[in-house]
């Protein structure tokens, strides 16, 4: 009786709680992330184009949070100019044209594995180029399967895609190395999730109504087709994986969520099959595992 009382407090102990209340999170951001993917995919079959959902992917949380300005602007004015880019555009406007444009070009498992997969390495490069930090022994394994899972997508012919297979993949791992220097570029700024986010959605706003109002960029907007990319895009990767991603670095530690984060290529390219009706070939399925795979051995502790 004892050791079942023992095991049933252990069950509900504060730690406990903890870990499932991180893991509750990272199954949230996982989720979102797979959601952005095909979210991109999709924006070639909708009547939207890229401005009209960026203009949601940014425009719901800049006006959500809004409230929150006041609170957080002197965290923002703190923030360096370099710090600021970084984060802007690893996460923001640029980072979303640059992947839209990866995303025309290529599939659903590209865009999540050439993304989320390769940011590891992205992480890297762009810390060496900074900082001169070198990369540790224990990692380069890791970072090897990585580099072997792009080259086999690399060569991995999209059958969905509507461009050179070659340009698209350039254009996301591109969009890898922005997000790269945004995790740095976030960490240096010692900004919480709302600040951060504020950051990343304010200065998209402002640019993307600019765009808008000088007539510079098209818009096809139509309430019915926005709708999925209003809850995905604007709600879901603007405002709840933000924060649920925040949770799960606080409960669980960057490596272990980075590990449970990679699964999201697998979900994204197996749900793109039947909400899509993409193909996911040998060549594809192997890429996406070599990925997933190096990032597990990447951040083993």
């Amino acid at each position: 009786m004892s050791t079942i009382t023992e095991t049933g407090a252990g069950l509900f102990s504060p730690a406990s709680s903890s870990k499932l209340t991180g893991y509750a999170a990272i199954a949230v951001a996982v989720t979102i992330w797979a959601g952005f993917a095909l979210s991109i995919r999709a924006m070639g079959a909708s009547g939207l184009s890229t401005a009209d959902v960026a203009l949601i992917r940014y425009g719901t949380p800049a006006l959500l949070l809004a409230p929150f300005i006041p609170s957080r602007w002197a965290m923002l004015r703190r923030v360096s100019l370099t710090d600021a880019l970084m984060v802007f555009a690893g996460a923001g406007l640029p980072f979303f044209w640059i992947a839209a444009a990866g995303g025309a070009a290529t599939s659903t498992a590209h865009v999540s594995a050439l993304i989320a997969g390769t940011v590891p390495i992205s992480v890297a490069l762009v810390g060496f180029l900074l900082t001169g930090t070198r990369i540790p022994l224990r990692r380069m394994g890791g970072l090897a399967v990585i580099v072997a899972g792009v080259a086999v997508l690399g060569f991995a012919q999209s059958q969905t895609g509507h461009g050179s297979i070659g340009w698209g993949v350039t254009m996301l791992l591109t969009a890898s190395l922005l997000w790269g220097a945004y995790t740095i570029g976030l960490r240096r700024t010692g900004l919480d999730a709302i600040g951060c986010t504020l950051l990343v959605t304010l200065p998209s706003f402002v640019i993307l109504s600019v765009l808008f109002a000088c007539g510079l960029v098209t818009t096809h907007f139509g309430v019915h087709e926005a709708m999925p990319f209003l809850l995905v895009q604007g709600l879901g990767v603007g405002v709840v994986s933000t924060l649920s991603y925040a949770t799960a670095i606080a409960k669980l530690g960057p490596a272990r969520s980075a590990v449970i984060g990679s699964l999201a290529p697998v979900l994204a390219s197996l749900g793109a099959v039947p909400l899509l009706g993409e193909i996911l070939t040998p060549a594809i399925a192997l890429g996406v595992g070599a990925i997933t795979l190096g990032v597990v051995l990447a951040n083993r502790t």
